[in-house]
């Protein structure tokens, strides 16, 4: 029972010193904490290149519109996922983009190119979503939507599709506004780091601090009474009483 009541006591100090530190430094945590927060909002607002997405929506058929058929079975539905997948593909590829950069005179290469393009097959069907990113909105349009007039033809001659047809042509994301970077997000990030570095410095600096600054260091290091305490007297303040 003793043992209970000692670890009790252990935990209940253990806490009063925690929040003491704390409390003690409480306004450098905050002013460490807004720093932060400010200097991340402030280099994703003005330091980091924004970005722009601009998408557009196809759909690809395996059965052609001259079959006579109004309604697709399962087996073909299946097969249009297929080849969603596989356009999906080819859309990223030399066979499209060359012709791409090639009509709009981009000065870049395909490689590049491919890398700020993302193609995708909608929840495992046969409507593909193209998406750009990059630092010109209108360049991003533009480009995807030379991409729905290339990658049709190539794609059913490629893979054989029945049909592929514009779902949504291309339009600019987000209403115009940049989809990158977040600097509201970033900024909370910066707050939270800023938060955690200054929280493991204040208490790095208070655990490896060795000295007594007050009577309640004293006792709650030594755990002995205190008998006296010797005041610090100014010299200039002594000479005048002399």
């Amino acid at each position: 029972m003793e043992e209970m009541n000692n670890s009790g006591v252990e935990k209940e100090f253990d806490l009063r010193v925690f929040w003491g530190i704390i409390r003690k430094n409480i306004i450098l945590i905050i002013v460490a904490s807004l720093v932060f927060a400010g200097v991340f909002f402030a280099y994703s607002k003005f330091f980091i290149t924004k970005q722009y997405e601009a998408n557009a929506v196809l759909i690809v058929n395996n059965m052609n519109a001259t079959d006579g058929k109004n309604y697709a079975t399962t087996a073909e539905l299946s097969a249009a996922q297929t080849l969603a997948d596989v356009s999906a593909i080819l859309i990223k590829e030399e066979p499209v983009l060359e012709p791409v950069i090639k009509n709009l005179g981009l000065n870049t290469t395909v490689d590049s190119l491919s890398k700020k393009i993302s193609v995708s097959s909608l929840n495992s069907t046969q409507v593909i979503k193209i998406t750009m990113r990059d630092s010109d909105a209108t360049r991003a349009k533009n480009v995807v939507a030379e991409i729905t007039k290339v990658a049709p033809p190539i794609i059913k001659d490629t893979v054989k599709a029945g049909s592929v047809e514009v779902v949504r042509d291309s339009k600019i994301s987000n209403n115009g506004a940049p989809v990158s970077p977040n600097s509201m997000r970033n900024g909370i990030i910066g707050g939270l780091v800023g938060f955690v570095l200054i929280i493991v410095f204040v208490f790095v600096r208070e655990l490896t601090n060795n000295t007594f600054k007050t009577e309640d260091d004293v006792l709650n290091s030594l755990n002995i009474p205190l008998l006296g305490i010797i005041p610090f007297v100014d010299a200039k303040e002594f000479n005048k009483s002399v």
